[in-house]
């Protein structure tokens, strides 16, 4: 072999090696962006997608931004609740909750801005018939996550795992929301309530009268959450935390890491809501002008929670349709009742 044949074989070895790289490069690079939009779309939605081209993702990417972009108020804010088949059953837990909208007080044109996730099929379709917007979640797991999941099991915990991957991911495309459990009945408009300089708010089990104690006992089934660098790094560091906290679920995991280091730097701005306005079972509110929402908390079992939020709507059916007079008259829930049992 010359030297003439020696350098035309390096030249074009220079020439692949330098296409090979530039291809790589581009694809990281694609992959790369996708990901900062979608930090863990991968992750939550693995066993529905594992087997899936880009494209498919991209598609599901597209259809939940429409959903997203419909529900949406002012200022990409939805209000979010996710859905199964034994909470959509008629006369179950769903049909609770839409009445409790309907009968509040100025608070059924938030019904037009409710995005329902439904994590299986039969549910998918019986929100259609009741609501405005609704998605579909699929994994491998719909079929199971249909059923009621007792707490504390591992068909539980992987729902509210998933359940927070996917408020990441809504919070990585740009949307504030209102998270709100399904047992919670809705009387009074919430956004009144919030405040402009917190990233995070949520409600109590118990609160202690400061609301930016992070000594309160949170519970995260009511959260209103905006969407900033510091809200979607946050989300994907309690996500991550199951790794580490693997038998727990993600409210005992956000006790756990809301006072970390690397939260703390993050800068993230928690905010914790007076039980006077959003409260629950466990510490019920007492006054009925002040109440926004009440949560079925600190109850297991969904009969129980049944019988004690249809309890909690005819009272306030009792005290919202009252008859104007000069005497004033005192109400109280009676709850909770069957979940104290």
């Amino acid at each position: 072999m010359d030297v003439m044949d020696s350098a035309a074989i390096l030249k074009a070895l220079v020439m692949f090696l330098a296409t090979a790289a530039a291809i790589l490069v581009f694809y990281n690079a694609s992959y790369d962006n996708f990901g900062q939009i979608l930090p863990n779309f991968g992750r939550h939605f693995s066993s529905f997608h594992a087997n899936s081209s880009r494209e498919v993702m991209k598609d599901s990417f597209q259809e939940l931004r429409k959903v997203l972009d419909a529900a949406s108020i002012e200022e990409k804010t939805v209000i979010l609740t996710t859905l199964n088949e034994a909470w959509a059953a008629p006369n179950s837990m769903f049909d609770l909750f839409i009445e409790s909208f309907r009968i509040g007080n100025h608070t059924s044109w938030l019904l037009n801005h409710l995005l329902v996730i439904a994590i299986d099929e039969k549910a998918y379709v019986q929100c259609q018939k009741l609501v405005f917007h609704c998605y579909f979640l699929k994994t491998n797991q719909s079929s199971i996550m249909a059923n009621e999941a007792r707490f504390m099991t591992p068909i539980y915990l992987d729902m509210m795992w998933e359940r927070l991957a996917f408020l990441q991911t809504i919070l990585s495309l740009g949307y504030n929301f209102i998270f709100t459990d399904t047992d919670i009945m809705w009387f009074r408009n919430p956004f009144r309530h919030f405040n402009h300089d917190s990233d995070f708010q949520t409600a109590c089990d118990s609160f202690n009268g400061m609301e930016y104690d992070i000594g309160n006992a949170p519970n995260n089934g009511f959260l209103f959450v905006r969407s900033n660098n510091r809200t979607i790094n946050f989300y994907k560091y309690w996500v991550s935390s199951r790794q580490t906290y693997p038998n727990l679920h993600e409210q005992d995991v956000f006790n756990r890491i809301k006072g970390d280091t690397y939260v703390t730097q993050l800068g993230v701005k928690f905010r914790f809501l007076s039980t006077d306005y959003f409260g629950g079972f466990c510490s019920l509110s007492r006054d009925f002008d002040k109440v926004c929402t009440i949560h079925a908390n600190c109850c297991v079992g969904l009969e129980r929670k049944l019988a004690d939020l249809n309890i909690t709507l005819e009272k306030w059916k009792m005290y919202f349709y009252r008859p104007n007079t000069s005497m004033p008259q005192s109400f109280e829930w009676g709850v909770p009742k069957y979940c104290h049992m």
